[in-house]
């Protein structure tokens, strides 16, 4: 598919790594910049480095890597034409229809060819994929990106509406992959191109419950069987590490190290509000008035004013993490970690209904006639 290079080259395709939401591929033209928010780069300074590389902006704004296609990477970092497929419904997909090497496969749509990629590397040159697109400058599009790509000898494409003209090949492919807004119209067309001389399989995918009970009448009708539907989710995690929490006996000690460095503040304190009080009795004489305590400064006929009172209500927190496993005690002068997971809240991705199905040989198709 792509370059096997251990090096980047003119005219390669990689992908810029800026952020974990942040992925673009480029291809590497000599003369032209690639600029971000992380930095201007000369197209010219990345031509010769390792795969991988981390390199560096020329205005010294931030880094990007550099890192080479891959199936999955191409899914994160294409440019969406339509809504694509994301890696958990493309492993289930490929699982379920049992692509694997040589294996001779269909695709309608082909859409943004986030399928297809996956498809071509798990098949290799010894299969075939045969794309249909039924948007023309979709197909334009996609084709260009496969030309570019390396996949020119793996995949057939064709513009066509595959509901209303069907498959360009048939008694072929070993499986089937419809994503039409109305699969249940290619269903026919769909059994028509698979071979009859051994089991094979189908999948639609479908957004709503409605498209998925109108595609399982037509499969009936059609006379597959397992007719069986999912509903692929996705839930990464993030993991990293926090201290381990403290047993009860070092929180009972913390607490009562917080309640004495409290009590010896409070002291110090009334200590010191003491002296001043007859630092004060030198200067001036203690007057009460209008119910306040005052102090006159400078003998008589000094200034009167208000003895600010000292409150102190800082307690010291202590910090205790109540995450982890308890009881652990770390070594002297050691902190102890433990693992933690945490489920992210937003995922870029999308699921949708999958409804797979086998179709199985009859006799009759197989050149098997029985007698009455």
């Amino acid at each position: 598919m792509w370059s096997t290079d251990r090096e980047v080259a003119v005219g390669d395709v990689v992908i810029i790594w800026q952020t974990r939401d942040i992925i673009q591929p480029l291809l590497i033209t000599p003369g032209k910049d690639f600029n971000s928010r992380f930095g201007h780069y000369r197209h010219a300074d990345l031509i010769g480095i390792p795969y991988g590389s981390k390199v560096g902006s020329r205005n010294g704004k931030g880094f990007i890597h550099v890192l080479r296609p891959t199936p999955e990477l191409w899914t994160m970092a294409l440019p969406h034409r339509t809504q694509i497929l994301y890696l958990a419904d493309i492993a289930f997909i490929t699982s379920w229809l049992d692509i694997r090497r040589g294996s001779r496969i269909i695709e309608a749509g082909t859409g943004s060819g986030s399928f297809s990629h996956s498809v071509v590397r798990t098949i290799g040159s010894a299969g075939h994929l045969w794309s249909y697109e039924f948007h023309e400058a979709r197909a334009d599009k996609a084709r260009e990106e496969f030309n570019r790509h390396g996949m020119a000898d793996i995949v057939t494409l064709t513009h066509r509406n595959v509901c209303k003209d069907g498959f360009t090949v048939t008694d072929t492919v070993d499986s089937v992959f419809l994503d039409l807004p109305a699969p249940w119209d290619a269903v026919d067309h769909a059994k028509k191109a698979l071979r009859k001389d051994c089991t094979t399989r189908i999948c639609c995918f479908s957004p709503c419950m409605e498209q998925v009970l109108r595609t399982v009448s037509a499969l009936n009708d059609a006379g597959f069987t397992d007719i069986t539907m999912y509903e692929t989710l996705l839930r990464p995690h993030d993991v990293h590490q926090i201290p381990a929490a403290l047993s009860l006996s070092e929180i009972i000690d913390r607490l009562k190290k917080s309640e004495l460095k409290r009590e010896e503040k409070r002291l110090r304190q009334i200590a010191n509000s003491s002296k001043r009080k007859r630092d004060d009795s030198v200067d001036g004489v203690d007057q009460e008035e209008g119910g306040k305590k005052v102090k006159r400064e400078g003998g008589a006929g000094g200034k009167l004013e208000e003895e600010p009172e000292v409150l102190d209500t800082t307690v010291e927190p202590v910090k205790v993490v109540f995450e982890g496993h308890m009881g652990t005690t770390p070594a002297p002068g050691q902190v102890s970690k433990v693992n933690v997971s945490k489920a992210i809240q937003e995922v870029r991705g999308h699921t949708s209904y999958l409804t797979f199905a086998r179709l199985v040989p009859t006799p009759a198709e197989n050149g098997v006639h029985s007698s009455v």
